[in-house]
């Protein structure tokens, strides 16, 4: 049976029941925005696919845009009124200081040139505004493992995890680390407002006793190696 997302989400709050206090990288991203977001900013979702952070934040983003280089995932965007484009992070069709807040969710480790898109982001942002991200580790287990079975990663990714292939993008993890992101933010001129390591055991949590095992294992593990990354810098005022 495939590691579907409504498991992994199960095991999360069993997890979440072994370490009071610990959320997954998702809520702490959403809560990260949160803290960021004002009634009439305007929001661009960098690689929005189908739907994710702008249907979390519902109404509380009022000036929403999403953008995606899929043509089908925007088509099939589940916030039909939702105001969207095809376009790429490495080329914004936005003017320059005309947002408030860009958010980038599991799309830093798809870039080939990440530097292009952190001088893009800059450019967009009004002084003040924020780049808030969630992304994998290139150091986790599981990003390791991914890069071992890159050859096979399209057909593997739907059979264990239920995904489908064609959602299966290339991963090339060129921004993926905090050494790599500090250096991509400082020359676009992005200053670091926060960042933080959140371990996750249920990337192979196939069972129950290897969700038990690694959830026994992962609190040893240096935190460059804790599944995901979330974070956010700003441009200075």
């Amino acid at each position: 049976m495939p590691l579907s997302l409504d498991r992994q989400n199960a095991y999360r709050r069993r997890y979440a029941a072994l370490r009071p206090g610990w959320r997954p990288a998702t809520e702490q991203y959403e809560v990260l925005i949160r803290q960021h977001l004002r009634p009439g900013m305007r929001v661009v979702d960098l690689g929005c696919g189908r739907g994710g952070v702008l249907e979390q934040l519902g109404p509380a983003a009022d000036r929403p845009l999403g953008l995606d280089p899929d043509l089908r995932s925007l088509a099939e965007h589940r916030l039909p009124g939702l105001p969207r484009a095809v376009a790429s992070a490495d080329a914004i069709p936005l003017p320059a200081a005309s947002v408030d807040l860009a958010l980038s969710s599991w799309v830093l480790e798809h870039l080939p040139d990440p530097a292009r898109t952190f001088r893009e982001v800059a450019r967009i942002l009004r002084p003040g505004g924020a780049f808030l991200f969630v992304a994998p580790s290139a150091h986790s287990p599981a990003a390791l493992l991914n890069r071992a079975l890159r050859p096979l990663q399209a057909r593997l990714v739907p059979r264990l995890y239920g995904r489908e292939e064609s959602d299966a993008f290339p991963v090339v993890y060129r921004a993926n680390t905090r050494r790599q992101i500090e250096a991509l933010a400082r020359a676009a001129g992005l200053e670091c407002h926060a960042f933080h390591h959140v371990e996750d055991p249920t990337y192979f949590a196939f069972h129950p006793l290897i969700f038990r095992l690694n959830a026994a294992l992962v609190r040893a593990l240096p935190r460059g190696m804790y599944e995901h990354i979330v974070a956010a810098y700003a441009k200075p005022e």
